[in-house]
């Protein structure tokens, strides 16, 4: 069932939160409940991003429809669906983040300034649905998926806020919202200011203990962007044999 015996984990993990999400709609109505819930889990929650991030990349599971299952949870966490990433991201982003006119990502404005971090967010935020469905014209496939269960999963989330308005909002359309900000966020860090055409010099690294555990070693950055297929798993190991070729100042240990 699963492809590698790590991701079983944070998927639990992962599930675990998306069966509370779904015991708090059918048995809590207070909206002051709801509402503290909703700030409680945005650290928490944050954290799925990354693992939405690395599905995507490499699928956790090896039968597709359980894959598409738990795209759907994902997606009520961080407000990326099905294939958005994959677009946005994995054909998009990584074949161009060393092209600042190109990158899906880019941190830079049309003048080549870079962004601040809050409007790097919001602009990355706002545009990635379109830009994923840009990318998507040249991977039919992948981007018939990306509208096919973008089409699914906002069906229900309609009839989800429909039947308990309150409910629906405070713990699925915000939490997707402040998840897909999140996301965005979290990338600046990654590439912000390394204007670049070297792979090994265009990304930040991040060695915390800490900050891998509840990322999924995204902070082995660089490994990951010299192989963005490899399980996330196995970039400590990758890094071991690159890290020779990444300069010490874009080595971080900081878990925040």
């Amino acid at each position: 069932m699963f492809k590698h015996s790590a991701d079983r984990w944070p998927v639990f993990f992962i599930l675990s939160l998306s069966a509370l999400d779904f015991a708090l709609y059918f048995l809590v109505s207070n909206p002051y409940v709801l509402g503290v819930y909703f700030y409680l889990m945005i650290i928490p929650k944050s954290q799925i991003c990354a693992w939405n991030h690395h599905h995507q990349h490499a699928p956790t599971f090896i039968q597709t429809p359980l894959n598409r299952l738990l795209e759907f949870f994902y997606a009520l966490h961080t407000g990326v669906t099905t294939n958005l990433w994959t677009l946005h991201h994995v054909h998009g982003h990584h074949n161009n983040f060393l092209d600042q006119k190109m990158d899906e990502s880019r941190w830079t404005r049309g003048d080549g300034t870079q962004m601040g971090e809050l409007e790097y967010s919001l602009k990355i935020a706002a545009t990635a649905y379109y830009r994923g469905y840009q990318v998507g014209k040249k991977h039919p496939k992948e981007q018939r998926d990306f509208i096919l269960f973008f089409i699914i999963t906002f069906s229900i989330l309609t009839g989800l806020v429909t039947y308990k308005p309150a409910a629906g909002i405070l713990l699925f359309i915000l939490p997707m919202i402040m998840g897909l900000f999140i996301t965005a966020w979290a990338t600046y860090e990654h590439h912000a200011g390394l204007n670049t055409k070297n792979e090994f010099e265009a990304s930040f690294n991040n060695l915390n203990y800490w900050y891998n555990l509840f990322t999924g070693n995204l902070g082995y950055h660089t490994a990951h962007h010299y192989k963005g297929g490899l399980h996330w798993s196995k970039l400590p190991q990758l890094h071991e044999k690159i890290k020779d070729k990444i300069p010490e100042e874009l080595i971080r240990k900081s878990w925040l």
